[in-house]
């Protein structure tokens, strides 16, 4: 099992993704999630491997096809392969303009490897003032988190909660805005009430955890990272919360480690 990660922006994002949630292996601390969802990622096989590899033959076999150029993206994000997976997604929004999916896509791929601004701007044009998209929403506020515009992202999250209200992708990304900003007690308030909704996810949780600990309830803080994760990532969990909680800069390391998680299904 490989070392946990912070934040997969991002999540969450989208943040996570992400924006967003994990793609497989540990659960992460510190995870700012947000969400990106697409037909083709609730149609996907267990395997991102296997999804990749049939994407792939599909794109090289007809880089114009939108479809199989998202689905290859995406593939390719799930199985860490980053910097592959924005250059495709690049290349399909710029034969396709329009398509509104591959631009959600391509700036969820953006933010993945940091590259925020320009994530920031492809969001929005991947929806609109009149159609607004909450998970979209929710990454493009994950995605100014990490610029260190937390009010303005604040802003961004509060519309996509009149979209979806008590949204625990959304609360979580907020949860997070208040971690990078050292507001520990609205964000261990902000995270309890995404946790209060009974539709979180372990990242929350994790989240949670990090918020709690930062104010030095190091013991709450362990019991909550290990409440429903199997024995070795709990273990990798609160051995990383450890690490963070010892250095100065724990709550913006914690969310830079990795990008935001933007993409998860409204988890991934």
């Amino acid at each position: 099992m490989r070392r946990p990660s912070p934040v997969r922006i991002l999540g969450s994002v989208a943040v996570a993704a992400l924006l967003a949630g994990g793609l497989g292996g540990c659960k992460t601390m510190g995870d700012i999630t947000g969400s990106l969802t697409s037909k083709s990622d609730a149609a996907a096989p267990a395997d991102p491997r296997r999804t990749a590899e049939a994407y792939g033959e599909r794109y090289r076999a007809n880089p114009k096809d939108a479809e199989a150029a998202l689905g290859y993206g995406q593939a390719l994000r799930a199985t860490g392969q980053r910097a592959q997976a924005a250059a495709v997604l690049e290349q399909a929004s710029l034969a396709h303009p329009g398509n509104k999916q591959l631009l959600a896509a391509y700036g969820r791929a953006l933010a993945d490897n940091g590259n925020f601004q320009m994530a920031f701007d492809v969001l929005s044009r991947a929806h609109s003032p009149d159609n607004p998209d909450w998970r979209i929403l929710s990454v493009q506020g994950a995605a100014l988190d990490q610029m260190g515009k937390h009010q303005e992202a604040r802003g961004y999250y509060a519309s996509a909660l009149r979209i979806a209200p008590e949204e625990p992708s959304v609360l979580s990304n907020l949860g997070m805005s208040y971690v990078l900003s050292r507001e520990l007690p609205k964000a261990e308030e902000t995270l309890r009430r995404a946790q209060a909704t009974g539709r979180a996810d372990a990242r929350v949780r994790q989240n949670l955890a990090l918020a709690v600990g930062l104010q030095g309830r190091f013991a709450e803080a362990e019991t909550i990272a290990r409440a429903d994760l199997p024995p070795d990532e709990a273990a990798a969990n609160v051995a990383y919360l450890k690490q963070m909680l010892v250095r100065k800069d724990a709550p913006r390391t914690a969310a830079r480690g990795k990008p935001p998680v933007v993409a998860q299904d409204p988890s991934d």
